[in-house]
């Protein structure tokens, strides 16, 4: 029954916001769908890539779909406020509580964004064009490619939260310190399988570099939960 009213209570919460987030991601949208352009621009430069499209109206829905996932990106110090606001209803989260978990949060989330930018994603698209040859070119669909970036860019971001949703399943009651440090085998399997998943090769160094440092931040939660000194 407590479980059945936290999930009303915080569902409660998160649609009192939902129309207001709903008309930001919008807005947003349209104002960032004319600065998409230069966007893709930025991207194609960072990989090195030439697109193609190859139906009339892929081009525009490529700038529509870039748009909207600058706008999650622009806006997600916003979103995760609104989350852990939700959140602090049925858990009971002080302000300043809040506060630091939006901090933590947004920090962790960029950084993500920033390794999969700069390290991973260069060398997943190196990797997969390297099978290349003279009988076989890429053409690379500027939609797919869209998509591609953004999703990875996204998920490394979403991933690399994993300190700040520990400490707060410690502080919640929902998973104490010990629960992880005695499940760090079962924590390595999923991070295995995530990195598996999510990176855009299948080889091991790729596997690595997001795997690598998630175990990093793994072990990190535990650490702050010590400091913390969580149970």
């Amino acid at each position: 029954m407590k479980i059945n009213s936290s999930l009303i209570s915080f569902a409660g919460e998160l649609r009192k916001s939902l129309r207001s987030l709903g008309l930001a991601v919008l807005f947003t949208t349209t104002a960032l769908f004319f600065a998409a352009p230069h966007t893709l621009l930025l991207l194609q430069n960072h990989l090195g890539q030439q697109l193609a499209f190859f139906t009339v109206s892929e081009p525009f829905l490529a700038m529509v779909k870039l748009a909207f996932f600058t706008t999650l990106f622009a806006l997600m110090p916003g979103l995760l406020h609104v989350l852990w606001k939700a959140l602090a209803v049925p858990f009971r989260m002080s302000n300043r509580a809040i506060s630091l978990f939006v901090l933590f949060t947004c920090l962790l989330f960029y950084g993500g964004a920033a390794f999969c930018y700069l390290i991973t994603l260069p060398f997943g698209v190196d990797f997969l064009l390297g099978f290349q040859s003279a009988q076989m070119r890429a053409v690379i669909s500027v939609d797919r490619f869209v998509t591609f970036t953004a999703i990875f860019i996204l998920a490394f971001g979403l991933i690399f939260e994993l300190p700040v949703f520990m400490v707060f399943a410690a502080r919640a009651g929902i998973c104490p310190r010990q629960s992880f440090e005695r499940n760090r085998r079962y924590a390595v399997l999923a991070i295995a399988i995530m990195a598996a998943l999510l990176t855009p090769t299948p080889d091991v160094v790729n596997m690595l570099l997001m795997g690598g440092p998630l175990y990093l931040l793994y072990e990190s939660g535990i650490f702050v939960l010590r400091l913390m000194g969580q149970p």
